[in-house]
């Protein structure tokens, strides 16, 4: 029997439900929408399904109200397939008036023609592959939200994750149909077969238009060398432009089509006003929703990291940012990263929505926790300057400081840096 891993999105779900009349899951392929979906739903509608779909969709395209007949919370899985469902439900919760009746998935952002948004009647909630926490694998003694609530509950922790986990984890990806393969083999050909299918199908079926599949695997190869850096667009043009006849224009159709497919996920630059515009760098950080897609779009495998430990750090940060928005989903956590011209950098930059945020660096390996908590303790430190000078309308300082390592340990600095495993943290 299936076992359901629980995970962070559920929690989240229930209370859209509470809030709403429907809630639209929206992710990636592979990463586990309709299952969890499926386990509050009562009934449940897949247009994906064969041997129903040609039925489905007639009634979908003539009568939709039809479908939406049964015991609530009803699921419509990949329901923008029949996009008129959209506006049935909608006037269903208006009508109504009551919460927690649908639950829609998808597994794309494309734009449905739809005569309504569905705004305070249909939420939406986007959900990543599965966290280290949520697969098992970090012990979770370490809750990313108790920091933000309690910062100093934190003293020490161990993880229970070495190196070699790190790095098949991240060869692996979060996928949840991964997990229960028997053997690593088997794992890692999750990831693999996803990337295939992304560039060959996804890409042209997403809005149908026909895309071809040597500019798409060149263009995620790119995205896959460049990850974690901030490669101008420019540089990824002339990666893929060198071995394919291809336009600007055309190029940039694809990395839409990509990011509608929640496959790119790119991060803005935090720029606070603490320097001028022009110190600080503001083009995006190149970055995929898992690391196992650029493992696999560079046909690595957990081996070589063994002798290439510098592309490991930049996937390792990859892994990280996932988590990360995963785990402050409740607070609808917002990813950035700083850096400008004098080379004072944070890796990563996770805001809430209350205000509150951490200024973070990743680093795999405890010899770089001491210039990674240098650069941190510099960024606040001219935040503190900028106060002083903008007294009317101060900057609020970092709630937290953060390193999160490949380590096994975590501790406490003197200079207030948090030193954390990412095999210990949890939402």
């Amino acid at each position: 029997m299936k076992i359901y891993r629980k995970r962070v999105l559920d929690d989240l779900l229930e209370l859209n439900m509470e809030a709403f009349g429907a809630a639209w899951i929206r992710g990636p392929k592979g990463c586990g929408k309709t299952t969890t979906a499926k386990q509050i739903a009562k009934t449940v509608v897949e247009f994906q399904d064969e041997e129903e779909r040609e039925n489905l969709l007639l009634i979908a395209n003539t009568f939709p109200s039809k479908l939406l007949i049964g015991d609530k919370p009803i699921l419509f899985d990949e329901w923008q397939d029949a996009p008129k469902l959209f506006g049935a439900i909608r006037k269903d919760v208006d009508d109504s008036g009551e919460k927690g009746c649908y639950i829609l998935t998808g597994s794309s952002s494309r734009d449905v023609n739809t005569p309504h948004t569905g705004t305070l009647r249909i939420s939406r909630l986007q959900m990543y592959p599965m966290s280290l926490y949520e697969s098992g694998e970090s012990n979770g003694t370490v809750s990313l939200l108790r920091l933000f609530d309690d910062p100093e509950s934190f003293e020490s922790c161990r993880s229970d994750m070495n190196i070699d986990d790190i790095i098949f984890a991240i060869c692996r990806g979060g996928w949840p149909g991964s997990l229960d393969n028997k053997t690593d083999r088997a794992k890692l050909l999750v990831a693999k077969d996803l990337y295939k299918q992304t560039y060959s199908n996804d890409i042209s079926n997403i809005d149908g238009v026909k895309r071809n599949p040597v500019i798409a695997m060149d263009l995620l190869k790119s995205y896959s060398r460049n990850i974690c850096t901030i490669a101008a667009a420019k540089t990824i043009m002339s990666d893929v432009k060198a071995n394919n006849d291809v336009t600007d224009q055309t190029l940039f159709k694809y990395i839409n089509a990509l990011t509608e497919l929640y496959i790119l996920d790119d991060l803005d630059a935090w720029c606070p006003s603490i320097r001028s515009k022009t110190a600080i760098r503001s083009g995006r950080k190149r970055n995929l929703i898992d690391p196992s897609i650029a493992v696999a779009a560079l046909g690595l495998s957990p081996d070589y990291f063994n002798r290439d430990f510098k592309t490991l750090g930049f996937l390792f940060e990859s892994l990280c940012i996932r988590d990360l928005k995963i785990y402050s989903t409740a607070y609808d956590g917002r990813m950035s990263y700083y850096r400008d011209r004098y080379g004072l950098e944070a890796d990563g930059v996770l805001r809430m929505n209350d205000g509150r945020y951490a200024i973070i660096e990743f680093k795999l390996g405890e010899n770089e926790v001491e210039e990674g908590a240098r650069h941190l303790c510099e960024i606040e430190a001219l935040v503190n300057e900028y106060n002083k000078k903008e007294k009317q309308c101060p900057l609020r300082l970092p709630d937290l400081k953060l390193v999160i390592t490949g380590t096994k340990y975590g501790y406490r600095r003197d200079d207030g840096v948090l030193v954390i495993p990412i095999g210990c943290l949890k939402d």
